[in-house]
């Protein structure tokens, strides 16, 4: 074991940024921009020099984000809604579609179905309704 410890290279340590051949070898590994060490696989912070990793995949940045095709901050400020508002707002185009499929998912028989499913509908309206007038309430 002795042997095995001699024959390193002692100018390498283990914290040290990784070789450059090593780096050309996998260029899909991400790098930190102030020391170049290849970060770990979920990492947020670099293991030496400490700087925060910005890029880093499926974590929220300063915008909450939902998922990468749909940015909250970018919607609220495209349709200038405070945050109550635009919950709001996608709460009313919910009850919207729900009274629109409730239709094509119950297939009424009798009148009394027939109506059972109207007065659901009607329902689904009068909330979706509320929400967008509580969303015109809460935007400042």
């Amino acid at each position: 074991m002795s042997e095995v410890a001699r024959n390193l290279d002692e100018r390498q340590e283990y914290w040290k940024p990784v070789e450059v051949e090593r780096r050309e070898a996998a260029p899909h590994t991400e790098t930190c921009s102030t020391c170049g060490t290849d970060y770990p696989v979920g990492a947020r912070f670099c293991y030496v020099c400490g700087m925060e990793r910005s890029d880093m995949p499926g974590v929220a940045g300063p915008g909450w984000r939902v998922s990468r095709y749909l940015d909250v901050d970018e919607l609220k400020s495209a349709l200038g809604l405070s945050m109550a508002s635009l919950v709001a707002f996608i709460l009313g185009l919910a009850c919207v579609i729900a009274a629109a499929v409730t239709r094509f998912v119950y297939n009424p028989t009798t009148v009394l179905d027939w109506q059972a499913v109207e007065i659901w509908r009607v329902e689904w309206l009068l909330a979706a309704v509320a929400a967008f007038v509580a969303g015109v309430l809460l935007k400042r």
